[in-house]
């Protein structure tokens, strides 16, 4: 079913907000995105990284009223509320949880549904449309977000079903995962740096924009240094879905080579992206769990990483 059309509800996200006249200032010197390439038009992937390039959350952020919405792991939004207001006391700019203010429905082959709410939503990747109060957000191919507010949300559900089946939020999963695009959960906070998610080339990262927050380590990894860890897709046969920061071995290395990064299942097996060293993905002799665990497989992402391409942005 992970191929046909359905939608589901993004339970596991919360909403950011930074509201105010210094919103897109403030964030800019914040975040890997750059701020001036949102529109009412256009959203991006984006992370807030430590001194250290660390990535403490990642994201989806688009322009609303007087600032910006950030979709990301429920968990994470209290954290980097409290980090992200240390630095915003001397700027004119509001913080809050708007979680409750939103519902945020993930669409796979959608896009009759969405034209139906007069929504005509493009197919480039991080295209936005509005209509009536209502935000329609391409993250993929063939793959949509659709922002309600809550006052709205049970009439716009139930013109969604009356087009669409209703799925689960593994199936969504599943298709980002196949997509390829990464997300620090709450047991991979501070873990990765955005390149090792392969951030840069899914337009997460800017390395044009200017200074912002652990940019210096970004920057040095991507001009000078050499990535030996990577975003990766793999299988597994079977067995029980592995949670993020389940660490990956390999026998030929005899440790730990890497950890998972998001997992979901795929009819009888399962496929998930993680972070491996690139002379073990290579060598392909890969484990879950521990040197003697299941072995995995490596399957194809659909981006190449292009370090000309990526540094344009």
């Amino acid at each position: 079913m992970a191929d046909s059309a359905f939608f589901c509800t993004l339970s596991h996200e919360g909403v950011l907000a930074v509201r105010g006249a210094d919103a897109g200032k403030f964030l800019q010197g914040q975040l890997t995105c750059n701020l001036n390439y949102l529109s009412d038009s256009q959203a991006s992937l984006g992370a807030r990284c430590t001194q250290k390039g660390r990535m403490q959350s990642s994201f989806r952020i688009l322009l609303e009223g007087d600032g910006v919405l950030m979709a990301m792991a429920s968990e994470l939004l209290e954290p980097q509320l409290a980090d992200l207001k240390k630095y915003a006391v001397f700027s004119k700019s509001k913080l809050t949880d708007e979680s409750a203010h939103w519902v945020r429905f993930g669409l796979e082959h959608g896009d009759a549904a969405l034209t139906s709410l007069g929504l005509e939503l493009p197919a480039q990747t991080d295209s936005v449309v509005r209509n009536d109060g209502l935000i329609a957000l391409r993250v993929s191919p063939d793959r949509a977000e659709l922002w309600v507010r809550a006052d709205q949300a049970d009439v716009i559900k139930g013109k969604l079903s009356a087009l669409l089946a209703e799925g689960e939020l593994n199936q969504w999963l599943l298709g980002q995962i196949r997509a390829g695009i990464g997300q620090v959960m709450p047991s991979t906070r501070e873990l990765f740096i955005p390149q090792m998610l392969n951030l840069q080339a899914v337009g997460g990262v800017s390395f044009k924009k200017g200074c912002y927050t652990g940019q210096e380590i970004v920057a040095r990894m991507q001009y000078l240094g050499k990535l030996k860890r990577r975003l990766y897709r793999l299988q597994l046969e079977a067995g029980e879905l592995p949670q993020p920061g389940t660490p990956l071995f390999s026998p030929t290395h005899g440790s730990s080579i890497g950890e998972v990064v998001l997992a979901a299942r795929a009819g009888q097996s399962i496929e998930l992206l993680a972070v491996l060293q690139a002379e073990a993905a290579e060598d392909g002799n890969l484990h879950l769990g521990a040197l003697e665990g299941p072995g995995l497989h490596l399957l194809d992402l659909p981006y190449q990483l292009d370090r000309d391409r990526e540094i344009q942005r």
